[in-house]
């Protein structure tokens, strides 16, 4: 092999190996959609972006079927992948759905309260930051801990099915603009699980439907 080659392949190297390649090629499928380099009605070709990520078709085949799973991307015959438009009735199936798992979750067991607050502390960090992903990904990881801490694995695994990081992302940035209101919507429920209060489970429904415009808090 050229010498000069070498340096240029390690950093793909290294990056593949720290998580699977199907994981990674849908990351940055994900990535591609927030950022809005696809917009709803374009299309993905999959044998380009394969090109792009230097793998074969195949994981990138696979990521995309995951995506559509997610009503992120539909495809057709002889037409291939394109990104459906995202409207308030997509969200408001999610957050419906959602929210009454993260209710039951609530009813099922006490999460650690020192993480939820940890959490909350780093959503504010975030949002001084004016760092989105990170204010994202730590309110997922706030309301994934009272999830897990319901100890029913079946109803972790359907949360974690509906893409939930994806579509806080889409909501955000579609139809909330204060970061800090972000943050601090989550506090109320930290303190009620804190001191056991039974209105937990309905006071994260509420909060999680307050994130849809068209889904009232309430039947």
């Amino acid at each position: 092999m050229d010498p000069v080659a070498r340096p240029a392949l390690r950093p793909a190297v290294r990056a593949v190996a720290r998580r699977p390649l199907r994981e990674e090629i849908r990351r940055s499928l994900v990535e591609g959609l927030i950022s809005g380099r696809w917009k709803p009605g374009d299309r993905i070709v999959e044998r380009r972006l394969a090109a792009e990520l230097n793998v074969s078709q195949a994981p990138v085949r696979e990521a995309l079927r995951e995506l559509e799973t997610l009503r992120l991307i539909e495809s057709s015959p002889h037409k291939g992948a394109r990104v459906r438009g995202f409207t308030e009735a997509d969200l408001r199936e999610v957050y419906q759905v959602r929210a009454g798992l993260e209710e039951t979750a609530a009813g099922l067991g006490s999460p650690p309260v020192p993480a939820l607050r940890l959490h909350v502390a780093r959503m504010y960090e975030a949002a001084a930051a004016g760092s989105l992903d990170d204010q994202v990904r730590h309110g997922v990881a706030f309301h994934r801990e009272i999830v897990a801490a319901s100890g029913n694995d079946l109803l972790l695994s359907v949360w974690e099915s509906l893409g939930i990081e994806v579509w806080t992302h889409v909501s955000i940035r579609m139809f909330r603009t204060g970061p800090h209101e972000n943050a601090a919507d989550h506090e109320p429920i930290v303190e009620a699980f804190a001191v056991d209060d039974p209105r937990a489970g309905r006071l994260l429904r509420d909060h999680i439907l307050a994130y849809c415009p068209g889904s009232p808090a309430t039947p």
